[in-house]
């Protein structure tokens, strides 16, 4: 019996490169697949996860067949993945009972009365960014926001996937430099260092690229021509739109938030006379069923990454990241190469940090690290691959409210795309001095 288990255990951490392969067969099949047909619908992404998933059970070293099938549900019922679903599940729900009672219409109409066409991009982006950091969790502020980002798209006349890609890119600046975000969280505690400290550090690397983001979505904004009508404001139906905004920066679970979101939308559609009981069930359900292929790619992802983690893929990439380092700076970029292949391995940067945090916080006091300093860099990379990867919970959030390919938002993600060419300056040029 011992034996049995001391195996079992040599086989989860051995490094093995091979462990890789069904991230590579999911990256070739649905994405490179995409490009080469010119359309990124043509290869669902459900069937690229299944084609995935089952490379992923069936090159395990996991026993049998029943054991290596075990293992995958294993993975896809993971009680981080299982929350995940959940709050989709409550997230469509509000989505479409604040849509059927005018909520979102309602919304997006004071927006465009407060901000001017080609400053709407730029006001969206400062307002996730805002929500984030208050909330502390991206996926939150994807919620409250995406439903009314596409609606401003849509009668501004601006891409869908264009206001997606500015909701995420805001979400992700407070999910990395929240006080409350578990990413923040766990990047501090596995390197010994204050969260006030990880800030200081963090803001100055930032907080420029932040500014730099929404100069480029107001460049981005100044072909837009204001052709829409503007009509009254319903302030009835933006007042369940603004207490969802203010319980979340309150700082209450999502999922509560969503459940109140859910009550008062429908008590407001019902007193108002929009929809009847019944109309508010369908109206909940069919948004439950909106988010069926997201819970499924949700799902195949967690099974095929545990897979992957059990047989010391992983693992692989770690031992070859920190085998040849020689320098402080050599030191810097292996921790943000470590986290970066981790979050992309993992699809969730928490999840992430947990595993990588305590090889960083090793690297770092074996070449003189200021722990400030590696708190920084992997919760920076960690977020900087989050808000990248097309099947990362942020973009899948958004790609579900919005119904839009998760590829055809990627080109808009600027801030994520910024923080990781601003980190891997950091790190080359030392920024900043003070704590290097």
């Amino acid at each position: 019996m011992k034996e049995s288990i001391q195996q079992k255990k040599e086989i989860e951490h051995s490094p093995n490169v091979w462990a890789l392969l069904p991230l590579g067969v999911f990256l070739l099949s649905y994405m490179v697949v995409s490009c080469i047909a010119g359309d990124f619908y043509k290869m669902p992404i459900t069937v690229a996860f299944l084609v995935s998933s089952i490379v992923a059970i069936a090159m395990s070293k996991g026993g049998n067949l029943n054991s290596r099938i075990e293992q995958f549900c294993h993975g896809a019922a993971d009680g981080n993945i299982m929350m995940m679903v959940v709050i989709f599940i409550l997230a469509g729900a509000f989505a479409y009972t604040a849509k059927a009672m005018g909520a979102v219409d309602a919304t997006v109409n004071l927006t465009m009365h407060i901000l001017p066409g080609n400053l709407l991009a730029a006001g969206v982006f400062i307002a996730a960014c805002f929500i984030s950091i208050s909330v502390g969790t991206s996926v939150g502020t994807i919620v409250a926001l995406s439903p009314v980002a596409v609606g401003i798209a849509s009668k501004a006349g601006m891409p869908d996937a264009m206001m997606l890609g500015v909701v995420v890119s805001g979400a992700m600046f407070g999910d990395n430099l929240s006080f409350i975000s578990d990413t923040t969280i766990v990047a501090t505690r596995t390197q010994g260092c204050k969260m006030s400290d990880k800030f200081k550090v963090n803001f100055r690397i930032a907080f420029p690229i932040a500014l730099v983001t929404a100069v480029i979505y107001i460049l981005l904004g100044l072909g837009i021509t204001e052709s829409y009508q503007t009509q009254d404001i319903e302030w009835a139906k933006v007042v369940p739109y603004l207490i969802v905004l203010a319980s979340a920066v309150a700082g209450i679970n999502v999922m509560l938030v969503l459940c109140i979101g859910i009550l008062l939308s429908g008590i407001t559609g019902l007193l108002s006379g929009t929809f009847g009981i019944w109309d508010w069930t369908t109206a909940m359900g069919n948004g439950i069923t909106g988010m069926g292929e997201l819970i499924i790619v949700t799902l195949l992802a967690g099974g095929m990454l545990e897979m992957i983690r059990y047989n010391g893929g992983i693992e692989w990439i770690i031992r070859k990241l920190t085998m040849r380092i020689k320098s402080a700076k050599g030191a810097e970029g292996s921790i943000a190469a470590l986290i970066s292949f981790a979050n992309l391995c993992t699809a969730n940067n928490t999840i992430a940090l947990i595993m990588a945090g305590p090889i960083a916080k090793d690297i770092a006091s074996r070449f003189k690290i200021d722990p400030r300093r590696s708190a920084c860099i992997l919760d920076i990379f960690s977020c900087f691959v989050q808000g990248i990867i097309p099947y990362g919970a942020q973009i899948l959030m958004a790609s579900g409210l919005g119904h839009v390919s998760p590829i055809e938002i990627m080109q808009y993600l600027y801030y994520p795309y910024l923080l990781g060419i601003g980190g891997i300056l950091a790190i080359l040029f030392r920024y900043p001095k003070k704590y290097t």
